[in-house]
């Protein structure tokens, strides 16, 4: 069925599929193409956000499964059954592979759905289509990986080829949780690499049957593989061992550091990250469109539960239009989102991905009270069984208040009034963090000035959270340090090779 009929399922009808789904969920690991247990047993649970019930028990990896799965990887890579596979073939392997994803995007939807709680309609609109448009930019371009050959001595050929780093370790996060995977393993794959997935552990349903899909596409077994384990265990084992060759990470600052250091401590692997954000979005007074850019604004904050890296969590308005501003973002953000059942298609608000984040989302609420923001909606949860947060908007915020430093991963919103370009640009980079901007003006000079001196690795100008796959997306600063989505991206993946060959005796 394809995802505009999806679109058309009830309520019902996506509560009955999800019944369906979890009675044959698959819980166990995928390594070398077969699903295996734990070895040793350990299990933990995945639990539904909206309404705290335990979705399933999942095996939880140690350091003997993930040694399993990157021998695995190892053998799968050595072997060259896909490192040197033609690249043509590889190419048809992750065509077959998106039009399998296609056919199975009720079920790989429902499963996110209900491990961390993202409205069913935000994955038939956005993530599922994502999914497939990185899958096929990343194999469109893996005929075109060159190498060189440089300009030498006559009696000298030197080539520079691009080569397969090797086994990939790759950590990816609960907020999307397919889209973010598959950012990471489709140019690994295209590139030539094997690849071991630990899935965050609050939303690992869907990525096990992603893996599945693949070795059902043509995929060798061993080249895409799958652990379930808690962080601090799994996470960390893949990333100190010794024969991977390169961890990617999305995830928080604080774990992407950790990173860096396993890193050191075992092999000097590469290491790729994607961590936090505080985006700041850039209003000045002259822009165009204020009707738009307040839209902007709100979708760009309570979007997906405001559980996105990127999220334009501080508002920084030009004073002559602040008050204009706050009255237009009252009026039309309050009532835009609306919580509800994930599986209802008319809701665009879910809970938060466990109580633990709904907690700490409140305290962050509390905390912009007593230090002086002004609350001008939301602050609280709706009366619905689950980890919900509503839509929060406060005003009258300076950038040394804790909810302008701190990343919160909720709906929370702060507006900070500005007085011309430079104090603009002194609280926009006023922050660890450099991920994302946005720029409204319509003024190019000024335009191309905030562009260049905002510290952050994706700005938009007169739009937020746009794009295509040839944008790079990443950051500066503590936000990271890699490019995900492009072919940037899919060259992270490989390593430069260089032949010096002297032709003559």
């Amino acid at each position: 069925m394809s995802i505009e009929k999806l679109a058309e399922h009830s309520l019902e009808q996506w509560q009955g599929i999800a019944q369906r789904e979890l009675n044959s969920a698959e819980t166990r690991f995928f390594i070398n193409g077969e699903y295996k247990d734990a070895i040793d047993g350990g299990r933990f649970d995945t639990i539904n956000p909206a309404n705290r019930e335990t979705l399933a028990s999942m095996s939880a990896a140690n350091q003997k499964d993930v040694d399993l799965a990157v021998a695995a990887a190892r053998k799968a890579f050595r072997s060259g059954c896909w490192s040197r596979m033609a690249p043509r073939e590889r190419m048809d392997i992750l065509y077959r592979y998106t039009r399998l994803i296609e056919e199975n995007a009720e079920q790989l939807a429902v499963l996110d759905t209900l491990d961390m709680g993202k409205p069913i309609s935000d994955m038939l609109e956005v993530d599922i289509p994502a999914v497939i448009e990185t899958i096929q930019f990343m194999a469109e371009y893996i005929d075109k990986i060159e190498g060189s050959v440089t300009n030498t001595e006559s009696d000298v050929m030197h080539y520079v080829l691009r080569e397969p780093i090797g086994v990939v370790g790759a950590i990816s996060p609960w907020n999307y949780p397919l889209l973010m995977a598959i950012w990471k393993v489709a140019p690994a794959l295209a590139a030539g690499n094997t690849v071991v997935l630990k899935p965050a552990e609050q939303a690992p349903l869907s990525c096990l049957r992603m893996a599945e899909l693949f070795v059902e596409a043509g995929g060798p077994p061993g080249v895409f593989n799958v652990i379930n384990g808690i962080g601090e265990v799994a996470g960390k084992a893949l990333a100190l061992h010794n024969d991977v060759d390169k961890v990617t990470f999305t995830g928080s600052t604080e774990v992407g550091k950790l990173m860096l250091q396993y890193a050191g401590q075992s092999n000097m692997k590469r290491v790729s990250l994607e961590c936090g954000g505080k985006s700041p979005q850039v209003f000045m007074a002259d822009m165009a469109n204020l009707e738009r850019a307040v839209e902007a604004a709100y979708h760009g904050i309570y979007a997906n539960m405001g559980e996105v890296c990127n999220a334009g969590s501080r508002l920084l308005v030009e004073r002559p239009i602040y008050d204009e501003f706050v009255e237009r973002f009252i009026s039309e953000g309050k009532g835009a989102y609306v919580a509800g059942d994930p599986l209802d298609p008319k809701i665009n608000l879910g809970p938060l991905v466990t109580d633990e984040a709904q907690q700490r989302v409140m305290s962050f609420i509390e905390s912009g009270k007593k230090e002086g923001a002004k609350l001008q909606f939301g602050g609280d949860a709706p009366e619905l069984n689950g980890a919900y947060v509503n839509p929060t908007l406060f005003t009258d915020v300076n950038n040394d208040m804790r909810i302008a430093r701190e990343e919160i991963f909720g709906p929370v919103a702060s507006v900070l009034p500005f007085d011309g370009i430079d104090e603009a640009i002194s609280i926009a980079n006023d922050t660890i963090y450099g991920l994302a901007a946005g720029v409204w003006t319509s003024n190019l000079t000024v335009a191309h000035r905030l562009v260049r001196e905002i510290e952050a690795g994706v700005i938009w100008v007169n739009s937020f959270d746009e794009g295509d796959m040839t944008q790079p997306f990443g950051g500066y600063k503590q936000s990271g340090n890699a490019r995900d989505k492009c072919v940037e991206s899919l060259l992270s993946y490989t390593q430069s090779k260089s032949a010096w060959i002297r032709l003559s005796e």
